[in-house]
């Protein structure tokens, strides 16, 4: 039987925060090794959970080695980075001999010594199993692909959809191609390429134009003899780092021409709809004025300047503050103030308290909120997601966390750790009922649509500002590749 390692290491990194992410950061929010992986990741709808399913149904003997994630947030540290990966190394040495890896990473990882962190990562496992071992690797749509990281891995499969609904079935599919590989049937080979241009963060829903003009020409191509898989990358503008921007791969079997036809041509393809990806987003004054007139409540505000997603404080008090003034009521608002959440838990269950909320990270998302109100839950903060949902993670942590419901019938749910709105059980664990809501503030931009959807009335996208506001013109770049579509409006794309 043959024996194959799964190995898991993600994290998006925003190299725009100054708030680093540590060893202690994976440590606290995901670490397994040996069985505890297995016993963490089996029945997810993660890709982790799609390799243990892949595997078995292949009749591997599944080794499993070290995952480990972190909550978006920025740069790894050298020493951090130097652990984790000689951590995560260190459980395939002693694995071997193996005959095949499957490896889950991001591909918008960043380090301060290494931008292409990812890349950096698959050398070091490269140096350590050698060149001969079947790698295959699992990428968010998100990342932001290198030359390096498709050099260096057998095959690379990234995610289909935005939200991110289909990671099992890409680490089942990962799973499956390492089968063929194994057995003789398939000899992968793969290009990538890499025209100079970005896809706006608003403009990456794969279920609507024109994201999934993207994912139409990538199933045609999934239909032309001899690949075995294609993928699009849309990226991470909040990453300095050269490889930033839209890529896209193909995986074919023994013809390396073949696979630089099928890139090349779904490269054109998006380049000649360049114009499409950029978006053009309501001002937070509009926005809120158009949602307390809307009647398809509750209204999803989405606060695309503080995506928790994309790495972002999570406390941002922009929208409240405008929703505030306007006299709008019935919100829910969800914000990471373990300042706050202290203060309520000293005043207890059931008390009235006066607190300044939110507005404490930074000085670009807003300023504290004095509010009055009355603390009506106190949780610890833990939740399941056991749907597909962008993620995947299953269990999640927010910490201890406090539901404070004001006399504008404006509910606030404080967090002690941040948390992105993957999950509707974020609030419904609580108590809530976001349904009877008439405005939900949601911290993101595409993320949230798998959670929320199901209970809006509408969903709009609001141009917030902030360090993941959704222009990237509002950002000084200083590694990234030029000229880069649409910040260079006089870019040129020609295919040598």
């Amino acid at each position: 039987m043959k024996r194959v390692g799964v190995l898991g290491f993600l994290h998006e990194s925003n190299t725009f925060l100054n708030s680093p992410t540590t060893y202690q950061l994976f440590e606290s929010t995901s670490m397994t090794r040996g069985q505890e992986l297995i016993e963490r990741w089996r029945g997810t709808h993660h890709e982790l959970g799609g390799f243990l399913v892949g595997a078995e149904e292949s009749g591997f003997s599944i080794v499993p080695c070290m995952a480990t994630y972190a909550v978006p947030a920025g740069t790894i540290p050298t020493a951090d980075y130097e652990r984790l990966t000689h951590e995560l190394i260190d459980t395939v040495r002693r694995a071997m001999p193996l005959d095949g890896l499957l490896v889950a990473l991001h591909g918008a990882t960043a380090s301060e010594r290494f931008p292409d962190a990812d890349g950096e990562f698959l050398q070091r496992l490269r140096t350590s199993v050698g060149n001969d071992l079947p790698v295959i690797v699992t990428l968010d749509l998100h990342a932001n692909v290198s030359p390096r990281m498709i050099a260096l891995s057998t095959a690379t499969i990234i995610y289909r959809s935005n939200p991110h609904l289909d990671q099992q079935e890409r680490g089942r599919e990962a799973a499956r191609l390492l089968g063929r590989i194994l057995s003789g049937e398939v000899e992968p080979v793969q290009a990538v390429e890499t025209p100079p241009m970005l896809v706006e963060i608003a403009c990456q829903h794969t279920g609507v134009q024109p994201a999934e003009g993207l994912y139409d020409d990538l199933r045609e191509v999934l239909t032309w003899p001899g690949i075995l898989s294609a993928s699009v990358a849309m990226g991470f503008c909040y990453a300095d780092v050269e490889e930033m921007g839209v890529a896209f791969v193909a995986v074919a079997n023994r013809d390396i021409d073949l696979a630089r036809r099928a890139t090349r041509w779904m490269a054109r393809r998006a380049w000649e709809r360049r114009e499409e990806f950029v978006a053009n987003l309501p001002d937070v004054e509009a926005a809120v004025r158009n949602a307390a007139a809307s009647t398809r409540r509750p209204v999803v505000l989405m606060d695309v300047g503080d995506n928790a997603g994309a790495g972002s404080p999570a406390d941002s008090t922009i929208l409240f503050a405008e929703i505030l003034a306007q006299g709008v009521r019935n919100a829910l608002v969800v914000l990471y103030d373990p300042e706050s959440v202290e203060a309520c838990l000293r005043a207890g269950i059931r008390s009235d308290v006066e607190v300044a909320v939110g507005g404490k990270t930074d000085q670009l998302h807003g300023n504290p909120i004095r509010i009055r109100g009355r603390v009506r839950t106190i949780s610890d903060g833990c939740f399941v997601e056991t749907q597909a949902r962008h993620g995947g993670w299953g269990a999640s942590d927010q910490g201890i966390t406090v539901v404070v419901e004001t006399a504008e019938d404006h509910t606030l749910v404080l967090t002690s750790n941040r948390m992105p709105p993957l999950s509707l059980e974020q609030v419904l664990s609580l108590g809530i009922h976001p349904e009877r809501k008439a405005l939900i503030v949601a911290k993101g931009v595409v993320a949230p649509r798998a959670a929320y959807e199901p209970v809006a009335g509408e969903i709009v996208l609001v141009d917030t500002p902030g360090v993941t506001a959704n222009n990237p013109r509002l950002f000084s770049y200083l590694n990234r590749r030029r000229p880069l579509f649409p910040l260079e409006r006089d870019a040129a794309y020609s295919q040598a």
